[in-house]
């Protein structure tokens, strides 16, 4: 008996002992980079941006840009008044209007806010930009599309990728992601409960969120699946509900929709969701060769990802999805815009009644 007690004392120590001092050699070392890498898995600022410039650029192929310099300034212009207010200020923000009747808003890693045409053209005053833009870059600032990445392992048994190849993969995962609306409920709620917070700071009306999600929401009404940004959002009841309490349990008082000037910077006519053509099929996420060799052996393709109890399955995985599918303009190249300190200070003072 007291051998057979000696031998388990052995074995647990075994188990709980250092993988190189548990096997010979260089499998032992090999594992032991494995756990390192595993658990020393941090994304700086600049790896940050650099995936979000790669996804940007997929979204920018897949959809097109819009080719307006006057509507791009002015997105850029609402855009940098709600980024002054957040949590992540210092961030160089870009603002892009993707050219696609679809209805959609993607927020991509360092600072990559996308509006579409279609949004643009359903939304009805400064207040719903606002709060839109607010919610995407809270998205950003609360890092939830790396930390959804880092969640689901994605970057497991990288012991022998470079940093460049992990970056690049991280990137991969996250263009899937950011394109499915792949965010959990609470994560959604946090960037409704922020983004309207600071764009209420900046002056905005933080009902704005809430009327054109209940307008998205009847645009939608015939549809058997949600769409776009509905994707992966909870849904509008329970959503607009939290925003019902929100407003004044937070003593939120601003109340400028600023319509005058949206319509003079926006003249895009909606389009009837049965209207909108449907363009090429969503590209699936590179995979590396041989399987999961950085641990993306579980990602299928677009549309087939398992969710959690804690994530609404999206709509890609359901079926047809009008508004990410939709058929996007054929120019790709990004419009530079640059705003100054002193517009972005007149501006904000146009942000009244």
């Amino acid at each position: 008996m007291k051998s057979i007690v000696a031998l388990a004392i052995v074995v647990n120590l075994a188990l709980v002992a250092p993988v190189n001092a548990q096997l010979p050699g260089q499998l032992g070392k090999v594992l032991q980079k494995g756990q390192e890498a595993q658990k020393e898995l941090t994304i700086s600022d600049d790896e940050e941006r650099q995936i979000g410039a790669d996804i940007s650029a997929k979204l920018r192929d897949k959809y097109g840009v819009v080719q307006d310099q006057a509507v791009h300034k002015y997105v850029t212009l609402v855009g940098s008044v709600l980024a002054a207010q957040s949590s992540r200020s210092t961030l160089h923000w870009q603002f892009i209007v993707l050219d696609t009747d679809g209805v959609n808003a993607f927020a991509a890693p360092g600072g990559f806010i996308h509006i579409t045409r279609g949004a643009l053209a359903l939304i009805q005053n400064e207040a719903e930009l606002a709060d839109v833009l607010a919610h995407e870059i809270s998205h950003v600032t609360e890092k939830h599309t790396i930390n959804a990445i880092k969640k689901e392992k994605m970057v497991s048994g990288a012991a022998s990728a470079s940093r460049n190849q992990i970056v690049q993969t991280l990137a991969n995962a996250g263009y899937s992601m950011v394109l499915e609306n792949h965010y959990d409920r609470n994560q959604e709620k946090d960037a409704d409960r922020l983004g309207v917070t600071f764009a209420s700071q900046a002056g905005y009306s933080p009902e704005g969120l809430g009327a054109f999600l209940t307008r998205l929401a009847d645009r939608n009404k015939n549809l058997k699946e949600p769409s776009g940004l509905f994707a992966s959002h909870p849904e509008t009841q329970d959503r607009l509900a939290s925003l019902n309490k929100l407003v004044p349990a937070l003593k939120m008082t601003a109340s400028a929709t600023v319509a005058a000037r949206y319509h003079a910077a926006i003249a895009y006519k909606p389009a009837a969701i049965d209207g909108i053509s449907a363009g090429a099929a969503s590209p699936e996420p590179a995979k590396p060769s041989g399987g999961s060799k950085f641990g993306l052996g579980s990602l299928g393709a677009i549309g087939n990802e398992k969710s959690g109890n804690q994530t609404v399955a999206s709509a890609g995985s359901r079926g047809v999805n009008p508004d990410r599918d939709a058929k996007g303009g054929p120019i790709k190249t990004q419009v530079v815009v640059t705003v100054t300190a002193a517009e972005i200070a007149d501006f904000k003072k146009g942000i009244t009644g």
